[in-house]
């Protein structure tokens, strides 16, 4: 078993190739995005403009978030339920809390 620097076994995800060709690809947009709203920025682009892509990105990032936070709800903390490890309650709180900020 491979352990992380802390001690703790290192875990991997479970996505399909499908999902992660689908996280890749929109990410690769979100990436795009960012780069647009540099542009904008180096071009002195009016603010509002470049709000409103930023605004854009961030939806984007969160509809990564979402559908990473689904697959892992669905694939591993049901897992780790079924094996009897109650503490995964905890950490997914603690990883939704950061997404809701």
């Amino acid at each position: 078993m491979n352990l992380d620097k802390n001690g703790r076994p290192v875990r991997k995800s479970h996505h399909s190739e499908e999902m992660k060709g689908n996280l890749i690809s929109r990410l690769n947009r979100v990436e795009g995005q960012i780069r647009g709203i540099k542009g904008l920025i180096e071009k002195d682009t009016y603010c509002d403009d470049v709000l409103t892509q930023i605004a854009a990105a961030q939806s984007a990032l969160n509809s990564v978030g979402k559908l990473l936070l689904e697959g892992h709800m669905k694939s591993c903390i049901v897992e780790r339920i079924q094996a009897g490890e109650h503490e995964v309650v905890d950490e997914l709180l603690v990883t939704v809390r950061k997404l809701m900020k």
